[in-house]
């Protein structure tokens, strides 16, 4: 039994087959699933982003326009219009709240300002010294990274008793065993409380600088140093003229997430203080929260944080500024 083709069949088949000839196009419908299917897959978390930053971040800013005591926790919404007063008030430097505001602000930059460089001097020594293989460098490495693997709490609660007068690890070490103290000293109370906020910082901040410096430094070629030592070059010169410029994107990248880590930091200073931090450790961040959770003027409270928040992003925005200046440059 034998079949003939239709005269349109035979003229699509010939109009595809000819040299240079188009298939037909695809439905208008599918290339735009295509699109689209990437926007798609990213929508669920476009929305968990606008639900857990977003939005608080949105109503933070509405409730630092109004007067939000403790009078309208029921009806915050309609809550008295502050305009700016609330601004005013913090930004009020005669007043006792704008310069226990800008005290709290000058300890936290000068911790922020030790804490990053001790954290990156400690990781970079670290990473440099274990790039070398021997004999128990896994070892090393592990317990490099236990402080960053514990959980906040559990370290710094450790931290807490360590610090102790009477029966902490710190002044029995101090006090009864090396002698180095005439009396044994408070930790947690007092001028010391800023050493001990910042001991327990860069305790426990320093091994993600050694992770990511780690990181960074498997991507240095070896030839560079074989090179440099066929050259006469020593150690120091291979890292100054070799690691160390290598380093130099990571490390920007590193500072940068020190930075706003250290300076939002409000874990560590409120467990190791507890609601009401010593005047000598009292971070910003601690400081806005006794602002808002003690004296219930969240009106007030909420305009710190959008202070702090404009001053981050400022500082932020001329840091990238800076160092991909200073990239563009050492390109050309």
């Amino acid at each position: 039994m034998t079949t003939t083709a239709s005269p349109e069949a035979g003229e699509r088949t010939a109009r595809t087959d000819r040299p240079g000839a188009q298939a037909p196009r695809a439905p208008r419908f599918g290339r735009l699933r295509r699109i689209g299917l990437p926007y798609l897959l990213l929508l669920p978390a476009l929305l968990l982003e606008l639900l857990v930053h977003l939005v608080p971040m949105a109503t933070g800013i509405a409730v630092s326009f109004k007067e939000l005591t403790q009078f309208y926790l029921r009806d915050w919404i309609n809550s008295p219009w502050a305009a700016l007063e609330n601004y005013r008030v913090a930004l009020d430097f005669d007043a006792p709240v704008g310069q226990a505001l800008l005290s709290s602000f000058a300890t936290t930059c000068l911790f922020t300002a030790l804490s990053v460089a001790l954290c990156w001097v400690l990781g970079v020594s670290a990473a440099i010294f274990l790039q070398e293989s021997f004999r128990g460098r896994g070892i090393l490495r592990t317990l490099f990274l236990v402080p960053y693997a514990l959980p906040v709490y559990a370290a710094v609660i450790t931290w807490s008793f360590m610090f102790q007068r009477d029966n902490g690890l710190i002044n029995h070490v101090l006090h009864d065993q090396l002698g180095l103290a005439d009396t044994p000293p408070f930790w947690l109370i007092g001028e010391n409380s800023f050493v001990a906020l910042l001991v327990v910082s860069v305790w426990k901040g320093w091994p993600f600088a050694f992770l990511i410096v780690t990181a960074g430094l498997q991507n240095i070629p070896r030839d560079l140093y074989e090179a440099a030592a066929l050259d006469g070059a020593g150690i120091p010169q291979q890292i100054r003229r070799i690691t160390l410029p290598s380093l130099r994107p990571v490390n920007q990248v590193l500072v940068l997430v020190l930075f706003l880590w250290t300076f939002n930091d409000f874990n560590t200073p409120f467990v190791l203080f507890g609601n009401a931090a010593p005047e000598s450790a009292n971070l910003i961040s601690l400081h806005i929260y006794q602002s808002s959770f003690q004296t219930w003027n969240f009106g007030l409270g909420s305009a710190m944080s959008v202070l702090l928040l404009l001053f981050l992003l400022a500082v932020t925005s001329a840091y990238l500024l800076f160092t991909s200046r200073g990239r563009q440059a050492g390109d050309a």
